[in-house]
């Protein structure tokens, strides 16, 4: 494998708790604030508005987080654990039939991205990215990245199988995500998608097969 698609590590800006009730404090912290900031905006929360809605003290928030971007960074590590938790999850070539695993990646994506509080933290990342430069590079590294190495993996164990032509897994990948771009940017800028359910899924399928056949071996 290489070393572009190696893993990358969580970096924590604060303490991390070693005792449960430490643990409860700190998820409590951070679930108060991912609501606040969504409900009003990063710039409009203060780390009292937090606290107040959390219980607790500012102490708690500089000990487990360091400060209100580190806490911002950590929402945004929390979010994107549960992203791959339950929508782009590692491929398993003992198990995932590739074809499935490529269509319902996509199709997890399309229902993650329409969720209400999901675009919301999308234009809110965008929103302080734009302030922030080392925090762009942090969540891009962590985010769009490391989604397109997640399925430049699958890709590349593809191709080692012989299942597929793939000799640059990561400029497919990124390819594959193109299939869902337009849905994307209108979703992002809250245009309407005009097509049922059924056709966007229908969209996906029919794009992922002519991929698939773009790299098949002559």
């Amino acid at each position: 494998m290489q070393k572009k698609f190696a893993e990358i590590e969580t970096v924590s800006c604060g303490e991390q708790p070693q005792t449960r009730r430490g643990q409860e404090r700190r998820l409590a912290l951070l679930l108060s604030a991912n609501e606040l900031f969504l409900e009003h905006g990063y710039d409009a929360v203060s780390l009292d508005d937090i606290v107040n809605h959390a219980g607790g003290s500012k102490a708690s928030i500089y000990k487990y987080f360091g400060n209100k971007e580190g806490l911002f960074t950590a929402i945004f590590d929390y979010r994107r654990s549960l992203f791959f938790k339950d929508i782009c999850s590692c491929y398993n070539p003992e198990k995932d039939q590739l074809r499935h695993y490529l269509n319902q990646t996509l199709t997890n994506f399309y229902f993650h991205l329409k969720a209400p509080e999901n675009i919301s933290f999308i234009r809110l990342i965008i929103e302080q990215t734009q302030k922030n430069p080392e925090l762009a590079l942090y969540i891009h590294e962590k985010g769009a990245h490391f989604i397109q190495i997640t399925i430049a993996k699958a890709l590349e164990c593809a191709h080692q199988q012989g299942l597929l032509e793939c000799p640059s897994p990561l400029s497919s990948a990124m390819m594959y995500f193109g299939i869902l771009r337009d849905y994307e940017w209108r979703i992002i800028m809250g245009l309407e998608i005009a097509q049922p359910e059924q056709e966007v899924i229908k969209h996906i399928e029919y794009c992922v097969d002519h991929f698939l056949k773009g790299h098949q071996k002559v």
